[in-house]
């Protein structure tokens, strides 16, 4: 596994080269608390944005495992810990022009009004590690690479999107709490409509009952 200072050097490299020279940084690299993983680079910046992961340890992440032992649990935990990154970045990259095409792109899934298992956040039930799924555009100057901007997107943005997104910070715990115990009312609630063979409905344009705060 390369460092994120071999990721920093190649990028400086191959600045305002061909775009196709992007699928160097193919690869893991280690940063900070957790690991990138660059596991698709697309060709061109008008084509489908590059797939990108992280994966924070369980150490790192410090989610205390009553978040997400039982799977109803895990489930809505890894939902919230979705809908926070997608929330943060909105807010922070809306607006934003970082070149041609898909230029500075960051995004994932983005939940709608079910709470439900997604590929995009995992946590490992064992360990409680998390990985978190994303699509980032590779920014460029027409066809040619704008690394200076990939590097700001990699070493300046993303580490306070996954530090605020996927790290356990004990002033937010009624934060994750709320949103577990109401993952605990709908598991016994449905769980009695079943044992008295009923069945119910949620109205359209019902949301998520989360903290505005998120």
């Amino acid at each position: 596994m390369r460092s994120s200072d071999e990721l920093k050097k190649l990028l400086l490299e191959i600045d305002h080269r061909g775009y196709p020279a992007y699928k160097q940084t193919k690869g893991e690299y280690r940063f900070k608390g957790y690991i990138l993983s660059i596991d698709h680079v697309q060709g061109d910046p008008f084509a489908s944005p590059s797939k990108v992961s992280v994966r924070v340890d369980g150490k790192t992440a410090g989610f205390p495992d009553v978040f997400y032992k039982k799977k109803h649990r895990r489930i809505a935990l890894q939902d919230m810990l979705t809908r926070r990154f997608t929330h943060i970045v909105y807010k922070d990259r809306r607006g934003r022009d970082a070149g041609s095409g898909k230029s500075g792109l960051i995004s994932s899934s983005r939940p709608g009004q079910e709470i439900l298992e997604r590929s995009c956040c995992r946590i490992d039930v064992d360990t409680g590690s998390v990985v978190f799924r994303m699509e980032m555009g590779f920014p460029a100057f027409g066809r040619s690479i704008n690394s200076k901007e990939l590097i700001n997107m990699l070493f300046e943005l993303l580490p306070v999107y996954v530090d605020s997104s996927f790290v356990f910070h004990k002033d937010e715990e009624k934060l994750y709490t709320d949103v577990l115990e109401l993952a605990d009312d709908q598991l016994a609630i449905r769980k009695a409509l079943v044992d008295m063979g009923m069945c119910a409905f949620v109205a359209d344009g019902a949301d998520p009952v989360y903290p505005t705060s998120l």
